[in-house]
C-alpha cells in the first residue's frame, strides 16, 4: 500500500494535514468521511512504479492456512469479549509475521473504519479469503453472531489443515524414496556403465539381454541426455498448463479417481470437505441452492464440483439433495446418502452433517496412518528389483568373461 500525504477540513473549516498509508485515493476519501473529515488533496508518496517487482511478488503471494487459523481464532476470541472489530484488526495486524497478510488487515481495518462491512472488506481480497469464509462471515453479521461464527471458522480451517498436513507427510517418504532412486540410477547410468560398455566390447562376446537393455538405456542418457531435458522442459509446463484446462482436469480427475489407493483418499477428502462445509453452512441464514454453489468451490476435484452445482440446480426445481447424490453412486457412498436422507427428513442435516466429517476425517487419519505401511514394502520391492536387475545385467557377463579366461 502506498503512502499518501493529505489535506482535509473538519467541520468547522479548519484544515488538517497528515500522512497515511492507504490502498487507493477511494479508501483515504472513505476513511476520513469516517472520522468526519472531508479529503481535499492528497498525494501519493510512493516512488515505486507500480510494476516493481517488488509488487509483482505481492501480487503472487499466498497467505499460510496456519496464519489465517490464527487470524480466525484470535479474531473470535476479542469480538467475544467486547473488542470493536477496528481495534481489534488493529491489534492483530501488529502481531501477524506474514508481511502480506499484515497489509491485507490493515486494509480491511480501514474499510471497516469508512464504514464498509467486515464481509465487503473481505470481498475486496478473494485471493486471500474463501468464498465461504465471506459468506460464513456475512451471515455472522447479519444473525450477530460473529464470534459463533469465526469459532465455525477456525475449527473448519484446522480440520482441513490437518488434513492436507497428513495427505502431505504421508506423500513425503514415497516421493523423496523415488528421487533418490532415480538420481542414484542416473548417476550408475551416466559414470558406472559406460566403463563397463568399453570392457564388454572389447571381449568380443555376446551379452545378455538385460545387459544389453542396461547398455542401451546408458548409451540413450549419454548420448541423448540433452534432448531428454530439452524435451521435459517443454513437455511439462505443456501438461500444467493442460492440467489447468477443463479436459485436462476431466481426464486427470477421472483417471484419479479410479487409481488404487488414490482414489479411496481423493474421495474420503472429497466426502469430508463436503460435509464440513454443509455443516457449517447450514448453521448460518445461507440459502440452500447457495450453499451447494459454495461448497462446489472448495472441493478439489471437478466431478464432485459439478456434482455440487447439479444437486444446487435440481434443489432449485423441487428435488432432494439426497436424489441428485444417489445418482453418481461412485462419488457419494450408500452410507453418505442414507445419512443426508435421514438428515432431510428429520430437519437435523446441519448435525448429521457434522458427524459425517468427524467420521470420515477419522477414516482419513487412519488411511494415512497405514498408508505408510503398504506404500514401503511395494517402495522396498520396487528397490529390490532394481537393484536385482542392474547386479545381474553387470555380473552376468562378468562370469562370462571370467570362464573365458
Amino acid at each position: 500500500m502506498p503512502d499518501y500525504a493529505y489535506t482535509a477540513r473538519t467541520p468547522d473549516g479548519k484544515l488538517v494535514k497528515d500522512r497515511i498509508r492507504m490502498k487507493d485515493e477511494k479508501t483515504l476519501a472513505e476513511y476520513l468521511k469516517g472520522r468526519g473529515l472531508m479529503l481535499t488533496s492528497s498525494k501519493s508518496l510512493d516512488k515505486k512504479s507500480k510494476f516493481s517487482i517488488q509488487n509483482m511478488l505481492k501480487g503472487m503471494s499466498k497467505v499460510p492456512i496456519v496464519q489465517k487459523i490464527f487470524f480466525t481464532q484470535n479474531l473470535s476470541i476479542m469480538v467475544k469479549t467486547g473488542f470493536p472489530l477496528a481495534q481489534a484488526l488493529q491489534t492483530l495486524a501488529k502481531q501477524t509475521t506474514n508481511k502480506f497478510f499484515q497489509e491485507v488487515i490493515t486494509e480491511i481495518q480501514h474499510d471497516i473504519e469508512a464504514g464498509i462491512s467486515f464481509s465487503n472488506a473481505l470481498q475486496k481480497h478473494p485471493k486471500v479469503f474463501s468464498e465461504v469464509f465471506i459468506n460464513m462471515i456475512a451471515a455472522g453479521e447479519a444473525s450477530g453472531k460473529l464470534d459463533e461464527i469465526l469459532i465455525n471458522l477456525t475449527t473448519q480451517l484446522k480440520k482441513d489443515h490437518a488434513i492436507m498436513a497428513k495427505v502431505k507427510s504421508a506423500m513425503m517418504y514415497p516421493l523423496v524414496v523415488i528421487t533418490a532412486m532415480g538420481g542414484i540410477g542416473i548417476i550408475m547410468l551416466v559414470t558406472v556403465i559406460p566403463q563397463l560398455t568399453s570392457i564388454f566390447t572389447e571381449s568380443g562376446m555376446v551379452l545378455p539381454l538385460p545387459t544389453r537393455i542396461l547398455i542401451g538405456f546408458s548409451d540413450l542418457i549419454t548420448h541423448q541426455g540433452v534432448y531428454i531435458l530439452l524435451a521435459a522442459f517443454i513437455l511439462v509446463p505443456v501438461f500444467l498448463r493442460f492440467k489447468k484446462t477443463y479436459k485436462g482436469k476431466l481426464y486427470i480427475h477421472k483417471m484419479l479417481l479410479t487409481m488404487p489407493l488414490i482414489s479411496g483418499i481423493i474421495k474420503k477428502i472429497n466426502i469430508t470437505r463436503f460435509t464440513r462445509t454443509l455443516s457449517s453452512l447450514l448453521k448460518t441464514d445461507i440459502p440452500i441452492v447457495q450453499t451447494l454453489q459454495i461448497i462446489s468451490k472448495t472441493l478439489s476435484n471437478i466431478y464432485y464440483k459439478e456434482a455440487m452445482i447439479d444437486a444446487s440446480e435440481k434443489v432449485k426445481k423441487g428435488i432432494s439433495i439426497v436424489k441428485s447424490l444417489e445418482e453418481k453412486p461412485k462419488l457419494f457412498p450408500p452410507i453418505v446418502t442414507q445419512m443426508i436422507n435421514i438428515g432431510e427428513e428429520s430437519g437435523t442435516l446441519d448435525s448429521i452433517a457434522e458427524s459425517m466429517a468427524v467420521f470420515y476425517e477419522e477414516d482419513v487419519d487412519q488411511t494415512m496412518a497405514g498408508l505408510s505401511a503398504i506404500i514401503e514394502p511395494i517402495l522396498m520391492l520396487i528397490l529390490g528389483v532394481a537393484v536385482a536387475f542392474m547386479a545381474l545385467s553387470v555380473l552376468m557377463p562378468m562370469y562370462g568373461l571370467v570362464e573365458a579366461i
